[in-house]
Order: structure tokens, then C-alpha cells, then sequence
């Protein structure tokens, strides 16, 4: 019986979900879901880059097809749809284990930059006195320095410190801490107004009058319900977390070319953009706009639905 109960509340809440109001403003909202199924196909796209790529780029590669244009101009082949790169290596295959790079960085860093932002915002409001005032004012200092700069002089840090070899090894995770830092203050903030909104209705007081303990009334009673703006900054960061990582890999402080993302696809095909191989530069380029574009669309529409007031 209790097997069967937690089966029809499962499917009860399913239903609920369902029939709820955010569920049927999408099915409504053609951009929403315009931008859903561009981000789903390249999410498919990328994480089944092993089995859908034509090709594996990581294979010893064939530079007599080095430089190969794309299938429907002259001197192209169908073989590689979208051209090859002076080494051989199929464009299109690279841009799928690229963009699963990328979409890697973005939701690690992301995942990062809640966890210390929440932590931290969650802190702030709550606790408020002194600790508030060390975290937001040393949130304000954060904010004074563009986000891409912190993230340059902390890989910066790492390059000068450790020998090539060592520093693609830690790429990815220096590309990650640096970006996610760089990102933190957004949802600290945001969790800190939310918290002290929410410190001050009635069910965290009778959860103190109660001698609830704070980690428990922080973490299961006010955290699920500042949970919807962190959300929407969450979708948004996740858009601006990949830039970052294109940024960073095109200045040639991000992913190393054995481990290519966007960004060091961009970079790459660009010292061959003026000699004529324009492929190489261009379809990394629109994968990145085309990614970016379909999670700020969404994310927009995200706000909107959940809050109705700014919608316009």
C-alpha cells in the first residue's frame, strides 16, 4: 500500500505540474518554445557528440583532407559537411564536442556560483549584524571589477604558476572557479533580499519559537522559497557563463586546443578567416550565437512567467 500511495502522489504532483499555470503559459509562448527545441537539439546534439558526430575529431588526423570547404561549394565533399580545419579534422564534428565543452563550463560554473552566492545570501540575510555588512561590501568590491577580468587574472595566476603541460590539465577546472567567482555576487544578492523578506514571515517564526535550528530553517523552509528568481538569474548566468568561456578560450586563456570548446574553435579558425577558409570561423561562431541566443530567450521568457507583473 505505501508503494502504491507514493506512486499516485507522484503521479498527482506530475498532473499538478502539468495543469499548472507556467506549464500552459509555454505551451502558449511560441518563442519559449521555439527556444526550448533549439536548446534541446543542441544539448542532444552535444552530449551524444560520441555516437552523432560524423567523425571523431580526436583521432589521429588526415591532413591531406586539410582545409576542405564546406559540402555545397566547390572542391567540398559531403564526407564533411561543413568543411575541415587545417589539420584534417571534420568542422562539424568539432563543433559538437566543442559546444559539449562549452555547455560543461556553463553549467559548472553556474552550479558553482549558486552554491557559494545562496551560501553566502542565505548568511547575509538571516544572520544580518556584522557578517552582513562583510559579505555585501566585499560583494560591491566584486562588483567593481568586470567579471571577465577576474576571471583573466585568475587564469593569469595559473599560467604564470604552473608549466604548460599542468596548465591543460587544470584548465577546465581553473576555467570553472574562475568563471563561477566571477558570478557569485549576482545570486548573493538576490538570495540575501529574498531572505530577509522571508526571515520575517510566519512560519520562520514559529519555526524559531519552536527552537528550530537556523541550518534547517535556512535550508528547508526559506531556501525552497527564494528558489524562483534564483532560477531565472540561473538560466540567464548560464548564457553569460558560456560567452565567458568563449571569451577566455578565444584570448587563449580558456580550453586548450587537445580539449576544444567554441571559443578555441573560433580562435583557431580566425588566423585562417582572410586567407579564404572563412568555415572554420563562422559555423563555430553561429553554434555559439545560436546557443547563447535560445537560453537568453528563454531565460527572458522565464522571468516573465514568473513574474507576471513585468511581463509586458
Amino acid at each position: 500500500m505505501t508503494v502504491q500511495n507514493q506512486d499516485i502522489d507522484h503521479r498527482s504532483a506530475l498532473s499538478r505540474f502539468l495543469d499548472s499555470d507556467l506549464v500552459h503559459a509555454f505551451a502558449h509562448s511560441p518563442r519559449a518554445v521555439v527556444s526550448a527545441l533549439v536548446f534541446a537539439i543542441i544539448l542532444i546534439a552535444a552530449v551524444g557528440a560520441p555516437l552523432l558526430a560524423p567523425h571523431n575529431p580526436f583521432l589521429p588526423p588526415d591532413l591531406m583532407n586539410g582545409l576542405m570547404p564546406p559540402a555545397w561549394t566547390p572542391g567540398g565533399s559531403w564526407e564533411f559537411p561543413l568543411g575541415t580545419d587545417d589539420q584534417g579534422r571534420d568542422v562539424l564534428s568539432l563543433i559538437m564536442y566543442g559546444t559539449r565543452m562549452s555547455l560543461l563550463v556553463g553549467f559548472a560554473a553556474v552550479i558553482l556560483a549558486i552554491a557559494i552566492g545562496l551560501f553566502l545570501g542565505l548568511l547575509a540575510g538571516y544572520v544580518s549584524g556584522w557578517i552582513e555588512s562583510v559579505v555585501m561590501r566585499f560583494a560591491d568590491i566584486q562588483l567593481s571589477f568586470p567579471a571577465i577580468l577576474v576571471a583573466l587574472l585568475i587564469s593569469g595566476v595559473v599560467s604564470a604558476t604552473f608549466e604548460r603541460d599542468t596548465q591543460n590539465l587544470l584548465a577546465l577546472p581553473v576555467l570553472v572557479f574562475s568563471i563561477g567567482l566571477s558570478d557569485w555576487v549576482q545570486y548573493a544578492r538576490t538570495a540575501r533580499g529574498s531572505t530577509l523578506v522571508e526571515r520575517n514571515r510566519e512560519y520562520v517564526k514559529a519555526a524559531r519559537i519552536m527552537h528550530v535550528a537556523a541550518p534547517t530553517i535556512l535550508f528547508r523552509h526559506i531556501l525552497p522559497n527564494i528558489l524562483g528568481p534564483i532560477i531565472v538569474i540561473a538560466t540567464l548566468g548560464l548564457a553569460s557563463a558560456i560567452i565567458a568561456e568563449a571569451t577566455l578560450s578565444f584570448l587563449g586563456v580558456g580550453m586548450p586546443p587537445t580539449q576544444p570548446s567554441l571559443g578555441t574553435l573560433i580562435r583557431t579558425g580566425n588566423d585562417y578567416l582572410f586567407s579564404g577558409e572563412w568555415w572554420m570561423t563562422v559555423f563555430p561562431a553561429l553554434a555559439l550565437v545560436l546557443l547563447a541566443l535560445s537560453v537568453n530567450v528563454f531565460g527572458d521568457w522565464l522571468r516573465e512567467a514568473l513574474n507576471p507583473r513585468i511581463a509586458k
